[in-house]
């Protein structure tokens, strides 16, 4: 660990946090720790503040205004598999709050010299599986999750009725064991049946989609120090669901399938069936998670949110890092405000990153 990092983090908690008092002597408790173990642990305090900034400092997030509102689970002594799969479920049980989305993050034991933390291999904790047909071709699910469902099923998987919604199982790794397959109780999987207020056979479509998006493969970053297993969650942005996820032509390309209910002209693209359908898809997610009393967002609403809190920080006088071909919505980009400026695309720390591949399937 370089201490720099360190105490780079502590002066920016200190200086943020004035009722911490000063760094000094904080800091050289730290130095303490990292010349004596290699690394150092964090105050409960330290580690709210960094889970938060590492939201704060999210650059392809566009919903950050709330970023103080996080809730921050600190389970650090968790450093089994199985303690790990029952806090994750603990987890989307309260973040789901019975629909009232919860932006919350759990965090795990850290990386120490020689131990390392548990990981999480699935990309999210809640993801449908893709199904492959005889001749290795996705015949059902989202395309997206082939490769980690065969994983699941190479490592003793047996779920899942080969449906186009069945919810993977939990793959954790820990202590240099064997990964663990835990599958999610339904309690704790609140799922939206997809409904359009103007065309009755859009259900007859069977769609539909998850509350929670909690990102769980990657690292969470502070002052140096990894906690390889901290999934984290806001709530979701329709078109996230409805112009990725339901549209996208590697994940359930459902466009086609509306575009002909719809009774458009699919002959050319000049007949702009592609967007009439896109437009469509994501009024029915918006109409159907109101109707549900589940949290979502417009991508308008929540592009006016960004450039607030982009003027707060500005007052603030930080940074407010940004990546424009992510903060800007895949559907009518160029009507929110976000289109219009451009950003700093830079990376601060704390931050969420990626995990160096070390297993054989890297989410």
């Amino acid at each position: 660990m370089d201490p720099v990092d360190a105490e780079s983090f502590l002066r920016t908690y200190h200086a943020e946090t004035p009722s911490a008092g000063p760094v000094e002597p904080r800091l050289r408790q730290v130095l303490a720790q990292i010349g004596q173990y290699g690394t150092y642990t964090h105050t409960a305090e330290e580690l709210a503040f960094g889970a938060r900034v590492a939201w704060r400092n999210s650059g392809r997030c566009i919903g950050r205004l709330y970023w103080r509102s996080l809730r921050v689970r600190d389970h650090r002594s968790v450093d089994t598999a199985e303690g790990v799969a029952v806090e994750c479920v603990n987890h989307l049980r309260e973040a789901t709050a019975s629909g009232r989305i919860r932006p919350t993050i759990t965090v795990f034991a850290q990386d120490r010299p020689g131990r390392p933390g548990p990981r999480v291999w699935n990309e999210q904790l809640i993801r449908y599986a893709g199904h492959l047909g005889p001749e290795g071709a996705v015949v059902a699910g989202d395309a997206r999750n082939a490769a980690f469902t065969a994983t699941a099923r190479r490592l003793g998987w047996t779920g899942g009725s080969g449906s186009e919604f069945d919810v993977l199982p939990l793959v954790v790794e820990a202590g240099g064991k064997p990964p663990l397959l835990a599958t999610v109780p339904g309690d704790a999987i609140l799922e939206v049946p997809l409904e359009h207020p103007a065309h009755p056979w859009f259900a007859d479509l069977g769609l539909r989609w998850h509350a929670v998006p909690a990102i769980s493969n990657m690292c969470l970053e502070i002052g140096g120090v990894c906690y390889p297993c901290a999934p984290f969650n806001g709530w979701y942005m329709g078109t996230e669901i409805g112009a990725r996820n339901l549209a996208d032509e590697d994940r359930y390309n459902l466009l086609p399938v509306v575009a002909d209910r719809l009774g458009l002209d699919t002959s050319s693209d000049r007949t702009l069936w592609k967007d009439q359908a896109l437009v469509e898809l994501n009024v029915a997610v918006l109409h159907s998670f109101g109707r549900a009393g589940v949290t979502i967002t417009d991508h308008h609403t929540e592009a006016r949110r960004f450039i607030s809190h982009l003027e707060r920080e500005e007052r603030s006088g930080r940074i407010c890092p940004a990546d424009w071909s992510w903060i800007v919505p895949p559907l009518s980009g160029s009507l929110t405000p976000v289109f219009h400026r451009y950003y700093d695309d830079v990376q601060l720390s704390p931050a969420f990153v990626h995990h160096p591949r070390t297993s054989e399937y890297e989410g």
